[in-house]
């Protein structure tokens, strides 16, 4: 006899395994399926564990400026194979956390590969057997893995994909990453840092092509300040792999250039994990690997949903989360507010961080909003001049009728940490007379934010 649930889920990431907490909550029979690890590829293979190599990199990096700070520290070096395991065992750490949590709110975990063989009805391969499960509200919160272009596949020797760089068998000397979105550009800072001679090829016109333009060019003399080529308006379109060495075809305005590596990492995007789930059969729609969802993440077939990756942009882990709690408080009755992705905030991990949310200033006038635009420097900060971190900048987009703050953008140290106030003032219909009338704690990071804001008014005093 199948086990019966109010609401399953497929997918133990941090839209699944988020969703059936909140669903056992507010009082419905939950239960969650997971493939492989609880906490899914964020918490094992993606958002935790990057930032923790990032963080020795990081580490590494101040190490190296020690005579900055008035310090003395001989003979600095790295252990890659501690630096990776201490890596692994934050990331091990935490999915014993997922355990926990879910245990504590009493919901079922089943591990094995789901399908969907009906309405309501989810069919489970385990270790033991096949177990069949139904549920009033089934959510598929599978994910997604990297894309994989022809002539470009990962072999997990020369040419990487994520999990790949993640737990390295070696140090690349000479490394290609394709690709600098948020994924790519992490990697390239991780290993440029502990010394890798690192190209990116992006085939946009910038790097971190969806952040502004400005924040783009600032990022991008920064990486170049650190060692790194960047190669803009450029595409890779083969790789001959010979032992030890791979030599890349590189395009660039119609020319070829081969150009010789140890490593290649590619990070070309991602496809959504909706093979074999049995949709196709119950009239799901999907498009370009992604379910299509209505903004409450519906389906369209009664009972079914889906979050997360699989349901498209933006694919964030705190996306997946809020729209688990939203789909939950839904199944249970609730009123939830739809999860806009406007309100999403960015977040990338490199050296410097980049952070932003909402439009772009030029997003914003493609829209037709007449803005107001402010800027201040991480130069005309003390704290960031103290912390010896002086390169970077905030942004701030304004509609100069309303005063409404359209969209943020930060590059520099800790930005990822500072993008928050933005985006709460964005949640709270903030004006730019609020903002301005806002007394911020000095001295600390933060008053660049006012400091921007002020800018856009023409009411800058620190700069």
């Amino acid at each position: 006899m199948a086990a019966t649930y109010d609401f399953l889920v497929i997918g133990a990431g941090p839209g699944g395994y988020v969703a059936a907490i909140r669903a056992a909550q507010l009082g419905l029979k939950a239960c969650v399926v997971e493939r492989e690890n609880l906490g899914g590829i964020c918490l094992n293979w993606g958002c935790i564990p990057t930032k923790a190599l990032l963080r020795s990199a990081e580490v590494f990096h101040l190490m190296e400026r020690a005579k900055d700070f008035g310090l003395s520290a001989d003979k600095i070096d790295y252990d890659l194979d501690k630096v990776v395991s201490r890596s692994r065992g934050v990331a091990k750490q935490m999915e014993g956390g997922v355990k926990h949590l879910l245990k504590k709110n009493k919901v079922d975990v089943v591990m094995g590969t789901a399908k969907v063989t009906g309405k309501g009805k989810v069919s489970v391969k385990t270790d033991k057997g096949t177990e069949e499960l139904s549920a009033k509200h089934v959510v598929l919160a599978t994910g997604a893995r990297a894309r994989e272009l022809p002539g470009l596949e990962a072999d997990g020797d020369l040419v990487w994909t994520y999990r790949h760089a993640l737990n390295p068998t070696r140090m690349p000397k000479k490394l290609l990453v394709i690709g600098s979105g948020a994924i790519g550009i992490e990697f390239a800072s991780f290993f440029n840092t502990l010394g890798a001679d690192t190209t990116v090829v992006e085939v946009m016109d910038r790097v971190l092509p969806v952040e502004d333009a400005e924040i783009s060019a600032f990022a991008k003399k920064q990486f170049e300040k650190q060692g790194m080529k960047i190669m803009e308006k450029s595409a890779v379109k083969k790789l001959d792999r010979a032992k030890g060495k791979v030599t890349a075809h590189v395009e660039t305005g119609g020319k070829v250039e081969k150009m010789e590596f140890d490593t290649v990492i590619s990070a070309v995007g991602i496809v959504g994990n909706v093979e074999d789930l049995g949709l196709e059969e119950l009239g799901v729609k999907i498009d370009r690997t992604h379910v299509v969802v209505d903004e409450y993440c519906r389906t369209g077939v009664e009972g079914l949903y889906a979050i997360g990756d699989i349901a498209g942009a933006p694919w964030l882990a705190h996306k997946a989360s809020h729209e688990g709690v939203m789909v939950a408080e839904l199944a249970a009755g609730g009123h939830p507010h739809p999860v806009r992705p406007e309100a999403i905030a960015g977040c990338t991990y490199c050296h410097p961080q980049v952070a932003s949310v909402g439009l772009t200033e030029a997003k914003a006038k493609e829209q037709g909003y007449k803005v107001k635009v402010g800027k201040f420097p991480f130069i005309g900060n003390g704290k960031a001049v103290a912390l010896g971190e002086s390169e970077g900048m905030v942004k701030t987009v304004f509609d100069e009728k309303t005063g409404e703050l359209l969209g943020a953008h930060m590059v520099g140290a800790e930005v990822t940490e500072l993008i928050q106030g933005y985006v709460v003032g964005r949640a709270l219909e903030t004006t730019e007379e609020d903002l301005m009338n806002t007394v911020f704690p000095h001295p600390t990071l933060s008053e660049m934010m006012h400091e921007s804001v002020l800018d856009a008014y023409g009411r800058a005093i620190h700069f």
